[in-house]
């Protein structure tokens, strides 16, 4: 049994996330997965962009055979997917295939070719925010790799937080990780990782929408380079 049948079953969700923002923040990571676990049993999952696997390493050790949920948008690069299938193989994990509700094909037949450079939030939302939010329903909450350094949109995140979009709870275990704290685990836990971070892609999407990235720039100046945009809106 979880602590939300044992202890307060009718706790309200929004009261578990403020007591526990505030007892976590600046928790050491595995304390606040624990935390999530105890709580939420089986009605939490892991979500990933199959970047690499640090944070469904750090999970499965405490919470093994959680969902972890990937969005197959039909854009992928092909080491992305063949990464989703590594995890697959390698973690006690269960990896769920989210797609969308169109193809790409079926997409481009009913909105034109190209909608990702025409319209790119319409179409991160189609394939990815829709599709995601779809999944999540069947959860209560949900655990997300985003780091505070990653862009000005993350920084006044919290490590457990209330979705309101989605009416669930959000838990960010490596929140404060830096860059170099990212590397430090995956070097020293044998961590997989996406191929593509060796060629010069520090941050991974879709393939029309992700370049390299030069020495020195910015670690997602690659995503949607040029369209003003740093979000595909999962995370706003």
């Amino acid at each position: 049994m979880t602590l939300l049948e044992t202890d307060r079953p009718t706790l309200d969700l929004e009261d578990i996330v403020e007591s526990a923002a505030a007892a976590l923040e600046g928790a050491p990571t595995l304390e606040v997965i624990r935390w999530a676990a105890a709580t939420f049993g089986d009605r939490i999952c892991l979500t990933s962009s199959m970047s690499d696997a640090a944070l469904i390493h750090l999970v499965s050790k405490v919470k093994p055979g959680i969902d972890v949920l990937f969005v197959d948008t039909g854009y992928h690069f092909a080491e992305t997917v063949g990464t989703r299938d590594a995890v697959e193989a390698v973690y006690p994990v269960n990896v769920i295939n989210v797609t969308p509700s169109r193809t790409v094909a079926e997409q481009e037949a009913a909105l034109g070719p190209r909608l990702n450079g025409r319209n790119p939030d319409l179409c991160c939302h189609l394939r990815k925010v829709e599709p995601l939010g779809k999944a999540l329903e069947g959860y209560m909450a949900w655990f997300s790799g985003i780091r505070r350094e990653e862009t000005a949109s993350r920084r006044d995140r919290r490590v457990v937080e209330w979705d309101r979009k989605r009416g669930m709870v959000k838990v960010n275990p490596i929140l404060d990780w830096t860059q170099q704290e990212m590397d430090d685990y995956i070097e020293d836990n044998g961590v997989l990782v996406n191929p593509l971070h060796y060629d010069g892609y520090p941050s991974i999407g879709c393939e029309p929408c992700t370049r390299p990235v030069a020495p020195g720039e910015d670690p997602r100046s690659g995503r949607w380079a040029g369209m003003g945009k740093t979000e595909c809106g999962i995370h706003i």
